[in-house]
């Protein structure tokens, strides 16, 4: 199957004046197929958001390519051209409030995209409108409300109809849940799914929180300090995770097994800065594994054997093992819960 969305080395890089370049996304690659979610996953600053916010041209890139179909969209220069793909590819923002504007009614801001891209008369709009509301589950006498009436699960679905509005093919799902109540997270992620499955949409869901990643995802891609690490199926980093990053990262998914002991693994040292990233592996600074090569050699993202399994670790092999083996205190703590 060819992939819908091909994102080939894409850099993006920040001039801060009197420190040189900031290089929040380095050299990033991947691939989203048909009806598919690709989790991108990572801590805070470590570039995720920025390549959703690229792919959407809020950022203009540094370098690198966006294939859709057989073009590339970072070369799209005609207006026409600009609204097609908008038509295409659009994005779920992490803020339900401050990316709806508060001086509009709902059904305003769900009709603006129809007369931006002059889509039906009056009539067709409004009915529109109320198929989408049917579709996300929104009632229709919210329609004349604005945002500030609206709660935050509602203002979230609100930007979800918005983004479906031009029935596209790819959405940029930045943190949709982040900022709600875990039982409305649920309810948002439920709806996405089903939307998925309704209108066959393909989803880049950027997240920093695990669980809710492996519940929508069918790939995970996990990046530090601008680039990716690690790639795999949902099921597979889960349980055969083998970046020592990935690993740590891993561990620190809250666990209740009443009576065990768990490790968890916390990384000591501070995450190095993009302003100046280390030469050779970005993560060796803060690796239990690093040896001198670690420090001096960038490792590339290679196959694991497992399918679709890829790291970027000189000592990937090693690595599962080596955790296992690891006195906890030698790289953080124990905790016990």
């Amino acid at each position: 199957m060819k992939p819908l969305i091909q994102v080939k080395n894409l850099k993006k890089y920040f001039d801060i004046k009197g420190k040189g370049e900031l290089h929040a996304v380095d050299d990033v690659s991947f691939d989203i197929y048909p009806g598919e979610t690709l989790g991108l996953v990572g801590e805070s600053g470590c570039g995720k958001s920025t390549v959703g916010n690229v792919i959407m041209r809020l950022h203009n890139p540094t370098g690198g390519e966006l294939i859709y179909g057989e073009k590339d969209v970072f070369k799209v220069s005609t207006k026409q051209e600009q609204l097609e793909m908008c038509q295409k590819i659009q994005i779920i923002f992490q803020d339900p409030y401050s990316s709806l504007n508060p001086r509009k009614t709902i059904r305003s801001i769900l009709k603006e995209a129809y007369k931006i891209h002059r889509i039906g008369t009056e009539q067709e709009m409004n009915e529109k409108i109320e198929g989408l509301c049917d579709d996300c589950g929104i009632s229709r006498d919210l329609l004349n409300k604005y945002p500030h009436e609206l709660d935050g699960g509602k203002r979230q679905i609100v930007g979800i109809a918005r983004a479906l509005s031009l029935s596209p093919e790819f959405i940029v799902c930045d943190e949709p849940v982040s900022s709600l109540d875990v039982s409305i997270q649920a309810t948002i992620i439920n709806l996405l799914m089903d939307l998925q499955k309704k209108r066959g949409l393909s989803y880049l869901f950027i997240s920093h929180d695990l669980s809710v990643v492996r519940h929508i995802s069918n790939r995970i891609a996990v990046m530090y300090l601008g680039q990716i690490i690690e790639t795999a199926e949902t099921d597979d980093i889960f349980t055969n995770a083998v970046h020592p990053y990935t690993i740590a990262l891993l561990s620190a998914i809250p666990k209740v097994e009443i009576g065990k002991k768990v490790s968890r693994i916390v990384l000591k040292g501070d995450v190095p800065s993009p302003l100046n990233p280390p030469e050779g592996c970005r993560f060796a600074p803060r690796c239990w594994m690093a040896q001198e090569v670690c420090k001096k050699d960038t490792p590339a993202l290679r196959e694991t054997g497992q399918k679709g399994h890829r790291v970027a670790c000189h000592f990937w092999e090693e690595s599962r093992e080596a955790a296992e083996k690891t006195d906890c205190n030698s790289v953080g703590e124990c905790t016990v819960n």
